[in-house]
C-alpha cells in the first residue's frame, strides 16, 4: 500500500481528484494518510475532513521564523511516515531538508507545460496570465518530481491543452484543470503505486 500525503494551500481540486481516482479504482493500492495546508481556511482540508482523511494546517505564520516552521512542518511530515508526498497547489517553498530526506518520493503538478512558464512568479492564476500574454497556442501541465530548484526535477507526465480564442486567464485555467491536471496527477501517482516508475 502507498501511503501518500498531500500538501495543498487553496481549494483542493487535485486533491479531490484523487480521492475520486482511488475512490473508482483509477488509483489502487494507495492511502492518503494526510492533507496539509498552510492556509487554515484552504477548502482543501474541508474536502479532506469529507472524505474521513486526517487534515490539518501547519502555517509559516504561527513560527517565530522559517527555520522554526521547516523543523515542525518536516517532524509532522516525518509522523506520518509516507512513502509519497504530493504537492497539489502547495504555495510554500518545500525546506530544502526535506526535499532531501524525500529525494525521489515528492512530486509537484504545474499548470503549464514545463519549461514553458515555470519558476519563481508562476503559480496559478499567474501562468495563464503569462501564457496568454506571450501568445501561445497549446499550453497544459506537469507532474514532476520535486528537486532542490523550482519546476526543475524531472518530468513524470505532461498533456497539453489548447488556448482557444476569447480565453481568460480563468477559463483557461479551469480548461487546463479539466483536460490535464485531474487527469495527469492520478495517472502519475498509480503509475508509482504500480512500481511503473521509480
Amino acid at each position: 500500500m502507498l501511503k501518500i500525503g498531500v500538501l495543498v494551500s487553496g481549494g483542493g481540486t487535485n486533491l479531490q481528484a484523487i480521492i475520486d481516482s482511488i475512490a473508482d479504482g483509477r488509483i489502487t493500492d494507495t492511502s492518503i494518510e494526510a492533507v496539509i495546508s498552510n492556509n487554515q481556511n484552504a477548502y482543501a482540508l474541508e474536502r479532506a475532513k469529507a472524505a474521513g482523511i486526517p487534515a490539518e494546517c501547519i502555517s509559516p505564520k504561527d513560527f517565530e521564523d522559517r527555520e522554526a516552521f521547516n523543523r515542525a512542518f518536516l517532524d509532522r511530515i516525518d509522523s506520518y511516515n509516507l512513502d509519497l508526498i504530493v504537492l497539489a497547489g502547495f504555495l510554500v517553498a518545500i525546506p530544502v531538508e526535506m526535499v532531501r530526506k524525500y529525494a525521489g518520493r515528492i512530486i509537484n503538478i504545474h499548470p503549464s507545460l514545463i519549461p514553458s512558464f515555470c519558476g519563481k512568479g508562476y503559480y496559478g492564476l499567474k501562468v495563464h496570465e503569462a501564457a496568454l500574454k506571450r501568445g501561445v497556442k497549446v499550453t497544459g501541465a506537469t507532474v514532476h518530481f520535486v528537486d532542490e530548484g523550482m519546476d526543475t526535477g524531472p518530468i513524470i507526465l505532461q498533456k497539453a491543452v489548447e488556448v482557444k480564442d476569447g480565453d481568460t486567464p480563468e477559463i483557461l485555467q479551469r480548461r487546463v484543470m479539466e483536460e490535464a491536471e485531474w487527469v495527469i496527477l492520478p495517472r502519475a501517482i498509480q503509475m508509482i503505486a504500480g512500481g511503473e516508475l521509480k
